[in-house]
């Protein structure tokens, strides 16, 4: 029997998060007995003014209190501030809980994201990851903190309902039951919100993607001249994005509104019942009055917060959903395994994969070798799994049917894994972080010294980087753009050369160059391809001249193998 799934907010609150939660709570139980006994107090201090007796319960506390006003005062002053030194820790707790969980949080997504199968991460959108990330855990901590504010003030409203009871039983009772009438009619409203969550959700993941879109564009747009169209187009999704937001801040508003004015007759009527048909004193008149003044705001307080959480727990439940579904997909990382060693070839052996909601597999029964040593060109038409089957090779991905097998031993578990230790793979566009050349280059072997770089520089004709104004410590910015695209490149192939592979993987990686760049690049290739096995996939190019052997695809099946005979 499959094991049951935790709710979102059991998630939150147990495991490593039980006991700061315990703690909290604790506080906020605290706090609101503090606050229920200073209710009390109210009590005796009225009694004392007009030298009435403490009404029915409350007789028994004249032994246990001072008698003299000064100290009945003074009593209330040390309370108050007792009171106020736990709400402060209570604040600092609850934020403290709410950053602690957000950032466990985001850390859990980012690490599902990080280890899950490639085939799963190729389905996920980028834009939408990237708002789950960002913004919708951003709003899990604004839930979260809408939610620990909902626990506490409902914690200091049964203190005070406590208090209430000992004043006057009957008042409490009343007030009681009318309070949940109360939340029990905007039921109605808390769904709604909910529903205006979720459309905002929606609406900032589209916003997310059409700007991700748009950037990865810029060139495009602006040579096509449409960039009037996607400012349009983004306006339009940002005005469906303020539009659940102002649906949300409307409906709010007049909740609040309501519940104001309707707070203001109960307690007018209570007070009048109270005094008039009940004929109480005024020594339990006004510390019920205090009661409700400091009972129907928490009640709307409670009502606000309910709603605010109700509107940010579908950005929850977003994240939640993804963490689960790249978990799920979770690689098998391996420990002590070693690679398996490269000597003769990379054999595929009838190898299928078909992508989740596709008809069509993107390879089907492909058989393939590719050398230890030398340069195999994969070509074919785009959609042709040219890329898939590099990724079968590489150990990204494990085929459906079929095996790869390097040398005599099956890529499959934690060896496949492991295989991609000695991998490099270089895509067409180059991945650079806004820091120096020698950040850059080490981002692949951190342990790597200057005198390392310095080799794989000159490998892959990329030493034009020694003479830059500051050598490896010139800074490249944002995604190396002081630099020409070759030169990215070659820097790229000399990263990429740090991991001493076995198969070198160049994707399309000069198909963007001029030709003086690519020869460049070439050179480099044919020098490597003496040691390691290389794999360029391509359309055309001095690459694709360099190939030792072409392996053609398409469709997803072999359409021709210079090098196997029979391989259709």
């Amino acid at each position: 029997m499959a094991e049951p799934t935790p709710s979102p907010l059991a998630v939150l609150f147990l495991g490593n998060r039980a006991r700061p939660a315990a703690r909290l709570l604790a506080l906020m139980i605290v706090t609101a007995l503090t606050e229920g006994i200073g209710l009390i107090l109210l009590v005796p201090l009225v009694a004392s003014l007009d030298g009435s007796a403490l009404p029915g319960a409350l007789g028994g506390l004249r032994a246990l209190l001072p008698h003299s006003l000064a100290a009945l005062l003074a009593l209330f002053v040390v309370l108050i501030a007792l009171r106020a030194g736990l709400v402060l820790a209570r604040r600092i707790a609850a934020e403290r809980f709410q950053f602690d969980t957000v950032d466990l949080l985001r850390a859990r997504l980012w690490s599902a994201l990080l280890h899950c199968e490639w085939r799963e991460l190729v389905r996920l959108r980028r834009s939408e990851s990237a708002a789950t990330l960002i913004t919708d855990i951003d709003r899990v901590g604004s839930g979260l903190s809408q939610f620990l504010a909902l626990v506490s003030m409902v914690v200091t409203l049964a203190g005070t309902g406590l208090a209430a009871l000992v004043v006057s039983p009957i008042l409490a009772v009343t007030i009681g039951l009318a309070g949940v009438l109360v939340l029990a009619a905007y039921a109605g409203m808390r769904r709604r919100a909910a529903r205006l969550g979720q459309t905002w959700t929606e609406a900032n993941a589209a916003v997310h993607a059409g700007f991700d879109q748009g950037l990865a564009s810029l060139r495009v747009l602006k040579s096509l001249g449409r960039e009037d169209l996607a400012k349009v187009e983004a306006g339009r999704s940002i005005d469906r994005l303020r539009g659940a937001q102002l649906a949300f801040v409307a409906d709010h508003g007049r909740g609040q509104a309501a519940l104001q004015i309707g707070g203001a007759v109960a307690m007018a009527a209570l007070v009048w019942f109270a005094a008039a048909p009940l004929a109480l004193g005024a020594s339990q008149i006004l510390p019920m009055a205090a009661v409700l003044a400091r009972a129907v705001p928490l009640l709307g307080l409670v009502q606000d917060t309910w709603v605010n959480w109700s509107h940010n727990r579908p950005a929850l439940d977003a994240t939640l959903a993804l963490i689960a579904r790249a978990e799920a997909s979770r690689e098998a990382m391996p420990s002590g395994v070693a690679p398996p060693e490269l000597h003769t070839a990379i054999r595929v052996e009838d190898a299928s994969l078909l992508y989740a909601g596709e008809d069509r597999p993107a390879l089907d029964r492909v058989n393939a070798t590719i050398p230890a040593r030398g340069v195999t060109a994969i070509v074919g038409p785009s959609g042709a799994g040219k890329s898939t089957l590099a990724d079968l090779i590489d150990g990204l991905l494990a085929p459906d049917g079929g095996r790869v097998w390097i040398d005599d031993v099956v890529l499959e578990g934690p060896l496949r894994i492991a295989w991609r230790n000695r991998v490099a793979y270089v895509q067409q566009d180059p991945v650079m972080l806004a820091a120096s050349l020698r950040d850059n280059l080490r981002w692949a072997a951190p342990e790597a010294d200057d005198t390392r770089l310095t080799a794989v520089l000159a490998e892959a004709a990329a030493d034009f980087a020694l003479a830059l104004p500051q050598g490896l410590d010139t800074m490249l910015g944002d995604g190396g753009r002081t630099l020409s695209g070759g030169e990215r490149q070659r820097l790229m192939l000399a990263r990429a050369l740090l991991r001493d592979p076995a198969l070198l993987i160049l994707d399309e990686a000069t198909s963007a160059l001029d030709a003086e760049s690519e020869a460049r690049i070439a050179q480099a290739v044919a020098r490597l391809g003496q040691r390691m096995a290389v794999v360029v996939i391509g359309h055309r190019g001095a690459l694709l001249a360099l190939a030792d052997r072409t392996i053609s695809l398409d469709r997803g099946r072999i359409a021709a193998d210079d090098g196997q005979t029979g391989a259709l």
